[in-house]
Order: structure tokens, then C-alpha cells, then sequence
């Protein structure tokens, strides 16, 4: 396994300690309720190993992002009601301090039992203590559990060096990742490190400048990269062709000749659309009614904007990924909320689906794409963290990973 070198929640004791867990339950919510919980669900199978091992568990997760301090509509609530739900016959105690470490919290913890739980109030609530990593936030964290064990299990949070991502763990004794990191960190590390091949990487999702580094460095160890969605624009346009009124960025266009000069050096195959779905103005609303029609890439009208992969383009990717033997996707290949638009963003995860290939799925947009068109079942591994699967595609390290101990 690309190498994952760290402490694991099966390599401590926590048996009557106190137990921070930096967990993600940022899930979306309308009107206060929850619209998915699969964030916090795969968050369980670490929760739970604490708890049968006799921890006091305090979790700790940031929600959105409140701009104006603490406001109820990022609170953490419903997530620590639908974790109790899911938990049935254990004690979850939520503590509404808009401090994060207030007197509820500290109250709640003192009293709690081995194989309890105190959901933490919203961290983001305490501003730049939380995202500028400030010592204030990290130590009250600390001090909560008695400086006793920190695990980090918010995978879509590692990028981040924050107070409850990286800060705390300079003011607890034990340090350990939870096993959804373990997972994530196990399917994107091989995938990058050491795939089966024919290994095929799918790049979509509206712009170039979010994936420059991940570009450069998948052509270094994919076979194949498909490129679709917006970001095709600017490939296609430092082509030279007419790409009418698509979404491009001017200011990559050289790069993007660089990265097809690379893949040529380097014996990859780079694959960009064929043919293209066009429009005369983008929908609106965004899942409204709208009158499309198909051309080839290079005959895009000067008047019309490209808004999803057409139909050769769809078969051409999908015998791609048909082929491989592992296979990475982020970014839908166009506008999926529209089901007008949908259909490139179906074909490639219709084509996942029946590929026997491991399929890894990374976060944002193309973990909503594939869950709301009902495929999620089909793939080995959908990532819970868009901004973390990127930089580890990018060949980072993750700070909420670094700062975890070495076995």
C-alpha cells in the first residue's frame, strides 16, 4: 500500500481516556435538515471502534462557512441527532456553546461514562482561532480531553491546516488515524502510487486553474487522461479551434499546449471531446427547460457555448474507461444538474459502473453526480473530500496527515 505510516485507531488503547475525534460532518442541509448523511455515516465504523473499546468520544467538525459568526443555520445539531439515530442505545450528548469549548461542552465531558459521546458545537463558529490554526481553539481542544488522544478521521478536512485539523495535536499525548482516512488514503494512494494498469484518470468540472498541478502530475502516472466539462474549453481553444462562447481562461492556454505537448513525450494518450452539446446561453434556472443541439469540437458556433460531452465523445470515453484496469474520476464532463445536460456525466459513470476496474470516485462534484444519478453503489471508493482528493492527486501531503504519528 502507498504508504500510510501513521498510528491507527487499532494501534491505541483508549480504554476510560478521553478521546477527541476530528470528524467531517459538513452535510448539506435544507431548511435544517439533513438532505445527506453519508458523511457521517462513513464516519461510524471509527465512532464505533472507540466506543466499544470504552473511550469517552468528543467530536469535533466544522459545517459551511459561517462568515458571520455563529449562526443556527450551521449549527451542528441535526448532525448529532441523526448520529444518535444511528447510534441507537448509546448517549449522545450535543453541547451548544457558540465557543466550541464552553461550559455545556466541559460540563457534558465531565460527566460522560466509557461508550459515550458529546458532539461539539460547529468549530468554525470560533472564526480564525479555527482556520488560521490559532492556539487558543487547539489548546482549550486539547485541555477538553485532558490532553489525552486525538483521532483524525475527517479526510475531506486534511488539507486544511486548522485548530481541529492539525493545531490540537501539538497538546495531546496520542495521536491516530481513523479508518476512513485509512481508506481514503489506502484507495487514492495506490491509485496514484501504484495502480493496476491500464490506469485511465477523468478530469472534468469547469476550470483548468483548480487542476494545473493535478493535470501535470496524473501525466506522469496515468496511461490515459480524459478531459471534459469546462475545463475541455481551454485545451480545445489552444488547439486552435472556434470554442464560441465556452467557458475559457485565457491565461492557461499555454499550459494547456505544454500539458499536450507532455502527454506526446510521454507516450500518454490525452483525450478531449469530439463532439460537443451547445446552446445558446447557459440554463436558467440551472435545471430549467433548455434547446440544445450537437456539434464537432471544432465546429463549436461563435454565438453558442458548449455545455456537456455529445454523444461520440461519450463513446470514445467510455471505451476508455472500459479498458482500464483502474480507474480515477473528478469532475463531472458537464452541467449534471440540468437533465438536459446530464447525459455526458451519466455516460462515464454508466461506464464505471460496468467496468470491473477499481473505480475511485474523488469527492465534490462527481461524488454528488454519481450518488444523485444512483451509481455510488457500483464504484470501489467514492471520497468524502473533494479540496483533499485533488492535492493528494496533486501529490501533496496533507497536513492534517503529517501531523498524525508514524508507527
Amino acid at each position: 500500500m502507498a504508504g500510510l505510516n501513521k498510528v491507527t485507531v487499532d494501534d491505541i488503547d483508549v480504554k476510560g481516556k478521553k478521546v477527541l475525534v476530528r470528524v467531517d460532518f459538513n452535510v448539506p442541509l435544507k431548511d435544517g435538515v439533513i438532505t445527506n448523511d453519508n458523511r457521517i455515516t462513513a464516519a461510524l465504523p471509527t465512532i464505533k471502534k472507540l466506543i466499544e473499546n470504552g473511550g469517552k468520544v468528543v467530536l469535533c467538525s466544522h459545517l459551511g462557512k459561517p462568515k458571520n459568526g455563529p449562526e443556527d443555520k450551521f449549527s451542528l445539531k441535526p448532525a448529532a441527532d441523526r448520529l444518535a439515530e444511528l447510534l441507537p442505545g448509546v448517549k449522545v450528548t450535543f453541547a451548544a456553546d457558540d465557543t466550541v469549548v464552553g461550559d455545556n461542552a466541559k460540563k457534558a465531558v465531565a460527566e460522560m461514562n466509557d461508550g459515550e459521546i458529546v458532539v461539539l458545537q460547529n468549530t468554525r463558529f470560533r472564526g480564525a482561532d479555527e482556520t488560521k490554526n490559532g492556539e487558543n481553539l487547539s489548546k482549550e481542544l486539547a485541555d477538553l480531553v485532558d490532553g489525552q488522544v486525538f483521532v483524525m478521521d475527517a479526510f475531506g478536512s486534511a488539507h486544511r491546516a486548522h485548530a481541529s485539523t492539525a493545531g490540537v495535536t501539538k497538546f495531546v499525548k496520542e495521536t491516530a488515524v481513523g479508518y476512513l482516512m485509512q481508506k481514503e488514503i489506502k484507495f487514492l494512494g495506490n491509485a496514484v502510487e501504484d495502480p493496476v494498469r491500464p490506469f485511465v484518470a477523468i478530469l472534468g468540472g469547469a476550470k483548468v486553474a483548480d487542476k494545473l498541478n493535478v493535470i501535470s502530475n496524473l501525466l506522469e502516472k496515468c496511461d490515459t487522461l480524459i478531459i471534459g466539462g469546462g475545463m475541455a474549453y481551454t485545451f480545445l481553444k489552444a488547439k486552435g479551434y472556434e470554442v464560441g462562447l465556452s467557458l475559457v481562461d485565457d491565461t492557461k492556454l499555454d499550459y494547456c499546449k505544454e500539458m499536450m505537448e507532455k502527454a506526446e513525450k510521454n507516450g500518454k494518450k490525452l483525450l478531449l471531446p469530439i463532439d460537443t452539446v451547445v446552446a445558446a446561453n447557459f440554463p436558467d434556472p440551472i435545471d430549467g427547460p433548455i434547446d440544445v443541439k450537437t456539434v464537432d469540437s471544432d465546429k463549436i458556433p461563435a454565438d453558442m457555448e458548449g455545455l456537456d460531452i455529445g454523444e461520440k465523445t461519450r463513446a470514445l470515453f467510455a471505451e476508455a474507461a472500459k479498458s482500464a484496469k483502474t480507474v480515477v474520476w473528478n469532475g463531472p464532463m458537464g452541467v449534471f444538474e440540468n437533465p438536459t445536460l446530464a447525459a455526458g456525466t451519466i455516460a462515464v459513470a454508466q461506464a464505471l459502473a460496468d467496468t470491473d476496474a477499481t473505480t475511485i470516485i474523488g469527492g465534490g462534484d462527481s461524488a454528488a453526480a454519481v450518488i444523485q444519478l444512483g451509481f455510488s453503489d457500483k464504484m470501489s471508493h467514492i471520497s468524502t473530500g473533494g479540496g483533499a482528493s485533488l492535492e493528494y492527486l496533486e501529490g501533496k501531503e496533507l497536513p492534517g496527515v503529517a501531523v498524525i504519528a508514524n508507527k
